[in-house]
């Protein structure tokens, strides 16, 4: 209804769980590594929990767009089935075929150990992918688990992911299904949103439905998570109601009453409400009592007085919530100054014109991407950014220096410091950065590789682990060195597969290098 009213190409807060709106925060990075790393692994069971609304189902959907084209994949998404209803589903998943009306249990499981059989033998890998998996009983998980008893030397034929809500854990835990608990080779539990990252989220979802223009005021973002708790289908719900409302009122953006008119829609329920809100404000009293504890036990009294009076005499000054592009420049320089202050973080003139190709005579390399800023602070490294100011006039900046908190740009000739929230919202996702090419002549080293590349990854890798970069002429990259590079991908968001080709050359150079330019130093010792 609103669509065309704000120049949407399609709604941006359905929750339909469409992976190109997945919005990969550092957890749903993870989730999704670990998944991706499950699949490539010699078989056994892969747990993916989360709270309902936390993302499970389109991680999953974004994991089979990334599956090896090796794999054949049945997905079930309604297990609430008897032992004899789930073999007859995979069954039919598969396309294994079984003598009509048969309900042995036996017959299934022979059709199905011939099938895995013959699809190893032909280089097949399969993978049966388990959604709601909470609620499956303890008989229908015990044959899951028999299910994976076929093997060859190397590995298991039959890979299974479960997917469920946070109760699954619990009852993997029970004592009786311990055999089974035992064969899970990757778990990951996805939590709901942080504060800071529900700017991006909207933002970024609005992004792909085409919006051009802020809808939401980074205002309005405080008030957002308090209500959905950083869950994202309750933030679609609460975003689509709001746009709607904003639509009818003819306004140009939400704003704070219509939010909160939008909330009393979604949680008509006050019972619901307060259950949902229960925890947040129970862990928001318990931060609360725990900081109290520490003054009366850490401070004197007098501590505490001095402490309390600094306080009121000194207030938290706030960082600006806007980056601005100084009016002492034309805003059709900003892309000029923008490389300028890049290229001077690796100590080096920027002398106009293309800025990739002055990289490369120079030795490095550059990196045009669209992302988020989980995978800036995976790269740590300085990047130009496109911005766009309140009045939605593009502009670029260079960021230098990223924590916790703040952002600190170069813009113009000027060093500016901002809230997250400011990058967040202006922010539109695109990114360059430059990048030392490590010394390889290959651009891709793989398991039985040899030769003075695989040396200077072994060193890398050495260094990483804190241990002496020894030349071992004739290095083999083997099954051990293979397992190290998948523990490497894994940790900086990268699909585990073992394979080292130009992303995580990228990342190893910058991990090992420690005289490039950084976002954040402190990050290289996390």
């Amino acid at each position: 209804m609103y669509q065309s009213y704000f120049g949407l190409a399609e709604e941006p807060f359905s929750i339909a769980p469409d992976p190109r709106y997945l919005y990969m925060s550092r957890r749903h990075q993870e989730a999704l590594a670990h998944l991706l790393y499950g699949v490539n692994a010699g078989g056994g069971f892969v747990l993916l929990t989360g709270e309902v609304g936390a993302g499970k189902t389109t991680v999953c959907r974004c994991l089979l767009e990334q599956i090896p084209e090796s794999c054949d994949v049945a997905y079930i998404f309604n297990p609430k089935l008897t032992v004899e209803e789930l073999l007859s589903t995979i069954c039919a998943e598969f396309g294994i075929t079984c003598p009509p009306g048969n309900t042995s249990v036996k017959v299934y499981i022979d059709r199905i150990n011939a099938y895995l059989l013959d699809a190893h033998a032909r280089g097949r890998h399969t993978v049966l992918i388990i959604d709601e998996a909470q609620n499956l009983s303890a008989d229908v998980l015990e044959q899951l688990r028999l299910l994976t008893n076929l093997e060859t030397n190397q590995r298991k034929l039959l890979q299974i992911i479960l997917l469920g809500q946070p109760e699954l854990a619990a009852m993997l835990a029970r004592p009786e299904l311990r055999q089974l608990a035992q064969r899970i080779i990757a778990r990951y539990h996805l939590g709901p949103l942080d504060r800071q990252e529900i700017a991006a989220y909207v933002q970024h979802r609005l992004g792909v439905s085409g919006a051009q223009r802020l809808l939401f005021p980074l205002a309005l973002m405080g008030r957002l998570y308090r209500l959905s708790g950083g869950i994202p289908r309750i933030i679609n719900v609460l975003c689509d109601r709001a746009l709607l409302g904003t639509y009818a009122q003819s306004k140009e953006r939400v704003d704070h009453a219509t939010l909160k008119q939008a909330a009393r829609e979604v949680f008509y329920n006050p019972a619901a409400q307060r259950s949902m809100m229960r925890p947040l404000l129970a862990g928001l009293l318990l931060a609360v009592l725990a900081a109290a504890l520490y003054l009366l036990v850490a401070q004197t009294p007098a501590q505490t007085k001095a402490a309390v009076q600094t306080a009121a005499a000194k207030p938290l000054a706030a960082l600006p919530n806007v980056l601005e592009w100084p009016a002492t420049y034309p805003l059709s320089r900003s892309q000029e100054m923008a490389y300028t202050a890049l290229f001077k973080t690796w100590g080096t003139d920027y002398k106009g014109g293309d800025a990739c190709l002055q990289a490369e005579a120079i030795g490095l390399r550059c990196l045009t991407a669209r992302g988020g800023l989980d995978e800036l602070r995976q790269l740590n490294l300085p990047a130009v950014l496109l911005m766009r100011d309140n009045q939605g006039q593009k502009f670029y900046a260079t960021l230098a220096r990223l924590d916790d908190s703040s952002a600190t740009f170069d813009v113009g000739t000027e060093t500016r410091a901002v809230a997250l929230g400011a990058l967040a919202e202006q922010w539109s996702g695109h990114y360059t950065l430059l990048w030392r090419m490590p010394p390889v002549a290959s651009k891709q080293l793989r398991l039985g590789d040899q030769g003075p590349d695989v040396e200077w990854l072994g060193k890398q890798l050495a260094q990483l682990d804190g241990k002496a970069a020894e030349t071992t002429q004739g290095q083999v990259f083997d099954e051990a060195m293979m397992r190290q590079v998948k523990q490497f991908q894994l940790a900086q968001g990268l699909i585990p597969d073992g394979t080292v080709g130009p992303q995580t050359m990228m990342r190893l150079s910058g991990a090992a290098d420690k005289t490039v330019p950084k976002l954040n130093r402190q990050q290289e010792n996390k």
